[in-house]
């Protein structure tokens, strides 16, 4: 078969057919009369055998290795060439990711489009001062797309940097409310737990829902974060975790500020109070607790506090005594002066 009818049968180019000649790769089994290159059935099936391994990604070096070195074992350079399409494939990945959230900031002008790149640039440096400048440098006027900023702050571990992309996002207002909510779906605690740290930033209603669905976290330390959020928020669900952390001591005048919140509703204030007082536990061992109770039942209006920290004033404790007298005193300045 001449050369003109093995390209058309096998796709591959006369052109090409010489390059592989030329390289060694495939050469015409004879010549006709007049000269033309003449090539058999195995020659036609060794082009094909060439083009099926270059489909893998195999340089035409590598072709030849494996048609003709009889020890050529094809296991390691497979896995390079996985290695090297996944390496490719991953710089795509982040090619598109960053094109998709500069398209997201609909820049008006390629300055604008230079501006999110150098911010992109920075969110993803490997110095914690950069990463947090550059969250401090979203602006209404030259926001970082909230996709980066969503996917910095469930990664981000030095908590000064966090904070800074929290605060960026809620600048951003609710439209990170939906990512975030797959953050609170992640299996990692570590990244649930920051997730619910970003939405307690974010003062609207879908934030404040997401902030309820964590309260029923497997993860204790994300159920007490969430709760630490709705304790301001009014939100009555959180109350039992708060009483808990006061009582074993996770950010326990966290959880007391929460408390007092939540009790400026008069409906709220008894069962509070109750809470904390159905929580205090005789005993040198539970001193401590009796302590922090007494402390955060100094804000708790009404008469079931004030008759616990009377209680608590005789405590055998000295310490738990002292702090309930304290209280006490607070309570009663508190009350003259609201009478005058």
């Amino acid at each position: 078969m001449l050369i003109g009818d093995v390209a058309r049968r096998s796709g591959v180019s006369a052109r090409m057919l010489r390059h592989y000649e030329s390289l060694g790769l495939v050469r015409p089994t004879g010549r006709t009369v007049g000269g033309y290159r003449e090539y058999s059935d195995d020659d036609i099936r060794r082009i094909f055998h060439i083009e099926s391994l270059r489909t893998l990604g195999l340089s035409l070096r590598e072709v030849g290795r494996a048609l003709d070195d009889p020890g050529f074992t094809p296991s390691d350079l497979v896995t390079d060439l996985i290695r090297q399409t996944t390496d490719r494939i991953a710089a795509e990945t982040d090619l598109l990711t960053r094109l998709r959230r500069i398209d997201a900031a609909e820049p008006a002008a390629w300055e604008d489009v230079l501006q999110i790149v150098s911010l992109l640039q920075a969110l993803g440096s490997d110095s914690a001062g950069r990463r947090q400048r550059a969250a401090l440098a979203s602006s209404p006027d030259a926001p970082l797309p909230v996709e980066a900023l969503v996917e910095a702050a469930l990664s981000e571990s030095d908590p000064n940097v966090a904070g800074a992309l929290r605060w960026a996002l809620a600048q951003s207002g609710d439209s990170g409310v939906a990512l975030l909510a797959e953050g609170l779906a992640a299996p990692d605690p570590i990244v649930r737990e920051r997730a619910v740290r970003s939405v307690a930033e974010i003062p609207d209603t879908a934030a404040t829902t997401l902030l309820r669905a964590a309260l029923t976290d497997a993860d204790l330390t994300v159920r007490r974060r969430a709760a630490l959020a709705l304790g301001p928020r009014g939100a009555a669900e959180a109350i039992p975790a708060l009483v808990d952390m006061v009582v074993d001591g996770a950010n326990d005048v966290d959880a007391g500020d929460a408390l007092a919140v939540l009790a400026g509703d008069p409906a709220l204030a008894e069962p509070i109070a109750a809470g904390l007082v159905a929580r205090l536990t005789p005993g040198a061992d539970a001193s401590a607790a009796r302590r922090r109770v007494a402390q955060a039942l100094a804000d708790i209006p009404g008469g079931t506090a004030s008759d616990a920290l009377t209680a608590l004033a005789g405590d055998e404790d000295r310490g738990v005594a002292l702090t309930a007298a304290y209280v006490l005193q607070l309570r009663a300045g508190r009350a003259a002066e609201a009478q005058e």
